[in-house]
């Protein structure tokens, strides 16, 4: 039996504040993995598909996506991750948004994100709903890739 690799952690999201209370909460809660962070979807994308620590070369991931990116929507991010045919279709997207709009939700879970978070305006709710993920990641299973 071959030991599980390290799930390494994808951050794309281009508030700084909120990238370091996201951080700072799954720590907390004890995650130790390595944390990616991006602020736009290009060079996420780029790193994730093609460089060589990416997840589609180098082995497991989990997303954590915000939706409203400088460059792209999160929507189109999640779609190119999700896509047949895509080495990350398996990967694990969170979703953490400020956008609690039900299309918006539905289209989300259709293109394949497997949770869906609204990012609490108020700043404890928004620190206790990370730490509350960081015990949901540690105890999730990440798929292989290959398969």
């Amino acid at each position: 039996m071959n030991t599980p690799q390290t799930v390494s952690i994808v951050m794309i999201e281009d508030d700084e504040g909120h990238a370091r209370l996201i951080e700072k909460n799954i720590r907390r809660a004890g995650i130790m993995n390595e944390i990616r962070h991006f602020t736009d979807g290009t060079t996420a994308l780029d790193f994730m598909f093609n460089h060589s620590d990416g997840p589609a070369l180098n082995g497991p991931a989990l997303v954590l996506l915000d939706l409203n990116l400088p460059d792209m929507s999160g929507t189109d991010i999640l779609a190119k991750i999700k896509a047949e045919g895509s080495p990350l279709k398996r990967t694990p997207v969170v979703v953490l948004t400020t956008t609690d709009d039900k299309v918006e939700i539905q289209r989300c879970y259709d293109l394949g994100c497997n949770v869906y978070i609204t990012k609490p305006v108020n700043y404890e709710s928004f620190a206790q709903a990370i730490r509350q993920l960081g015990l949901f990641l540690s105890v999730i299973q990440v798929p292989d890739l290959a398969g």
